[in-house]
């Protein structure tokens, strides 16, 4: 065995796409993603060259420029960039949850408008879904749009949006009573609206705020905010499909794919601390040994690597479901569980093995420790995929007595 994490049965294409993201990764992102996490600063570098191999257009179809890749080829590029850095991978996952959004739901207008721009990576996206009060309720969703002639007015304040600083285009879900009336379920009066915006902070338009970046304790170097809206005025054809109340539908849609791509990550995580943790293993001495040759440490690289073996075949097959047009909530909900669950477990090992030097900045691993908890959260927590998977399971297993 190379390496963990092999993929079988891809094509030429795709091994040589993934081995230049993987070059990219050993060259580009790993010698300097310690130093930029720490100073908390924007890999602009870094983002100019994956807008240079295309990775902001990898899904998108040929007719709009992309290279109209696969989600398991995109999935694939993913956990190689988080190997290297998991704010990069974050930075292109909310761009492409838009870019599939626009591509499954939007009209055509939006469809010629966007998408051959974001292909580019000229025109960066963002997703606006939570809000401060409401974690993973969504139905709670307070933000409003009020029709107003051939405009509508949005007002409202959204919360944790993953490029909110840097995108030009953010997808925003709020409620919009027309022809939804106040007893309908709440999820049939939301709407996703596209919004063009300048980067930056502040009044990026008018009616519309970013604050400034939120202070994490991990996952930093992108940039995460607050958006708010105050008569905010968006015309009717920056209604996502052009009509109202499939707002919830849209957004789901994209958070599936999305939990792919936050498995992916919790797999490329995972793959980089047991590669410093055994890397580690093998140069630290104690006892007249390497401490790898002690069998508590060999259990415990024995335990990781099997973790990310799994964690990375339930990632690609909940890719392959998807790309097969299938039903895939269900294995996107096992996979970004388990990928983030063992991601946490992997990192803590490769950071016990190594010892007090795990807790200096010196140390990638040190990053990767502040790192994997966003993972737990990120496109639903653990409890919101035990929800999911726990009522898939009871329909495709109903009691027939």
């Amino acid at each position: 065995m190379a390496r963990l994490a092999q993929t079988a049965g891809l094509t030429d294409v795709q091994q040589e796409i993934l081995s230049t993201v993987r070059d990219f990764v050993d060259k580009e992102i790993i010698p300097v993603a310690t130093e930029l996490e720490h100073r908390d600063e924007y890999p602009q570098q870094i983002v100019d060259g994956l807008k240079e191999l295309g990775l902001f257009g990898l899904m998108i179809p040929e007719e709009y420029g992309g290279l109209g890749e696969s989600l398991l080829t995109y999935a694939l590029c993913v956990e190689e960039i988080a190997r290297g850095w998991m704010s990069v991978s974050g930075i292109i996952n909310t761009h492409f949850i838009v870019a599939y959004m626009l591509k499954q739901h939007g009209t055509q207008e939006q469809k010629d408008y966007f998408l051959p721009r974001m292909a580019l990576g000229e025109t960066r996206g963002a997703f606006s879904m939570s809000e401060p009060a409401l974690g993973s309720d969504v139905s709670a969703i307070s933000s409003k749009a009020v029709k107003d002639g051939d405009e509508y007015v949005l007002n409202g304040q959204k919360m944790w949006l993953t490029n909110g600083g840097s995108s030009t285009l953010v997808a925003v879900l709020v409620k919009s009573d027309e022809g939804h009336p106040e007893s309908a379920a709440p999820h049939k009066s939301m709407t996703t609206f596209l919004v063009e915006k300048e980067p930056g902070f502040g009044e990026v338009r008018p009616g519309l705020t970013i604050p400034g970046k939120i202070d994490k304790m991990g996952y930093k170097g992108v940039d995460t905010t607050e958006l708010i809206m105050d008569g905010l005025r968006i015309p009717a054809n920056r209604v996502l499909g052009g009509e109202t109340g499939r707002g919830f539908y849209q957004m789901m849609d994209g958070v599936e794919v999305g939990r792919v791509n936050v498995a992916a990550r919790g797999c490329g995580v995972a793959q980089r601390a047991f590669e410093l943790g055994v890397s580690y293993a093998q140069q630290r001495h104690t006892f007249g040994k390497p401490i790898a040759q002690h069998q508590a440490i060999q259990f415990k690289l024995a335990e990781m690597a099997t973790k990310v073996e799994a964690a990375h075949a339930m990632m690609v097959n909940a890719a392959r479901k998807k790309d097969s047009g299938e039903r895939n909530d269900l294995e996107a909900g096992m996979a970004k569980y388990l990928a983030s669950e063992y991601c946490k477990e992997v990192v803590e090992d490769a950071f016990r093995i190594h010892g007090g030097y795990g807790f200096s900045k010196e140390y990638e691993i040190e990053r990767l420790y502040r790192e994997a908890p966003m993972l737990l959260i990120g496109e639903g927590t653990a409890e919101i995929q035990k929800m999911i998977i726990g009522r898939r399971l009871l329909e495709e297993y109903r009691f027939q007595g």
